[in-house]
């Protein structure tokens, strides 16, 4: 069997981009979730008082994650046209119809 052609040939890379931006998503918002919902259940003896001296709020953090992904999209978006056009210049023959090349004329005797 001969190698797939054309538009059939991109589908699993494609098929492998989306899903490793996919998952490169879920990680980011997996990574960002307990920290949303993490919560502290005061005990009924004292009070919790809640003392804040920096970091980052969860939603930065989110922004930052999306920041990344729709970066890692992008590349991987152009690098793939790119390769697509390297593909087609190198090999301009092999995309061509046979037909399409002229016969020679006949000569008359």
């Amino acid at each position: 069997m001969s190698a797939p052609s054309g538009r059939r040939g991109r589908f699993p890379q494609r098929l492998l981009a989306i899903l490793a931006g996919a998952t490169a998503a879920i990680l980011a918002s997996v990574a960002t979730i307990p920290a949303a919902f993490a919560s502290v259940a005061p005990g009924p003896e004292r009070p919790v008082r809640v003392v804040t001296s920096g970091g980052m709020p969860g939603w930065q953090t989110a922004l930052i994650a999306l920041g990344a992904v729709l970066l890692v999209a992008a590349t991987v978006a152009l690098l793939d046209r790119a390769l697509a056009t390297r593909r087609a210049a190198a090999a301009p023959a092999a995309s061509a119809p046979a037909a399409a090349v002229p016969a020679a004329p006949a000569r008359a005797a």
